[in-house]
């Protein structure tokens, strides 16, 4: 038998390698550029300097910016949680063409274009006077990241079977019990690709803060398009860096945390 790999598995091993180049050619092009000494965007020459790093920390703006992007995503995040993993649950117990109706309403805002979001929350928030507010903008950012957690719950509980929360119920426990004890642990792999999906976009989003923030709350989206305005600031480029070490430092420790499990799971 012959256990060379065929052609078409070299082509196409050839081809994985030219993605995951091209993936990573920004970082190649970003990370010198955030080192380069002068104001303006540019690589750098002979001389390298962190003073753009140093920037990150020193400039209050930057770093107000820094935390309230974590404080609305932190928080549009938890409220994604509850809504998305409370439907997927009732939709799981319920299945019937009324929880697909309702299992496709809260799929919604993935289908919206984003544009029309941030006008329709634009409006709606005027009229409640949650403008330019931590709530309105964790408001906001929590229902665009609901359909996410809806969806990886969902995915969790497609093999759980309902008898599984009869059965612990016939033994004594509580619906709640029952919820918290038994569906829940099965459903918490959802919840949490979910949660990162959340934070991800409330992280990241940036048409609808622009529409509904002005001066109060300043996430880092917002400080990034206000660097690129007039003259791209280097530092962007250092926030970049700083992100993309932060992505692969957190893909690289999941990695080995599998890795870890499978092989304490084999022993």
């Amino acid at each position: 038998m012959d256990l060379a790999p065929s052609r078409s598995f070299r082509v196409t091993t050839f081809g994985a390698w030219l993605a995951i180049l091209f993936l990573t050619l920004p970082f190649v092009v970003v990370f010198p550029v955030s080192l380069t000494p002068n104001r303006y965007l540019s690589l750098p020459g002979p001389d390298w300097s962190l003073r753009h790093y140093r920037t990150l920390v020193e400039d209050p703006t930057w770093l107000r910016s820094i935390g309230d992007s974590l404080v609305v995503a932190t928080g549009s995040t938890l409220l994604a949680i509850v809504l998305g993993t409370m439907t997927a649950l009732a939709c799981w117990r319920i299945s019937s063409r009324l929880s697909e109706a309702v299992r496709m309403l809260m799929l919604a805002p993935m289908i919206v274009p984003t544009i029309v979001h941030a006008l329709g929350f634009y409006q709606v928030w005027a009229q409640f006077g949650l403008l330019d507010s931590y709530l309105g903008l964790v408001l906001a950012h929590g229902m665009k990241g609901t359909p996410f957690v809806v969806i990886s719950v969902s995915a969790a509980l497609a093999n759980v079977e309902l008898k599984l929360e009869q059965a612990a119920r016939s033994l004594g426990a509580t619906s709640i019990q029952a919820l918290w004890r038994v569906i829940v642990p099965a459903a918490r792999p959802g919840i949490l690709a979910g949660s990162v999906f959340a934070f991800a976009l409330s992280w990241d989003e940036l048409v609808v803060t622009l529409f509904i923030t002005s001066r109060n709350v300043y996430t880092l989206p917002r400080k990034i398009w206000d660097g690129i305005q007039d003259n791209i600031n280097p530092a962007i480029a250092a926030v970049a860096s700083i992100l993309i070490v932060l992505t692969v430092a957190a893909m690289v420790a999941r990695l080995l945390f599998i890795r870890r499990t499978n092989l304490s799971t084999r022993g």
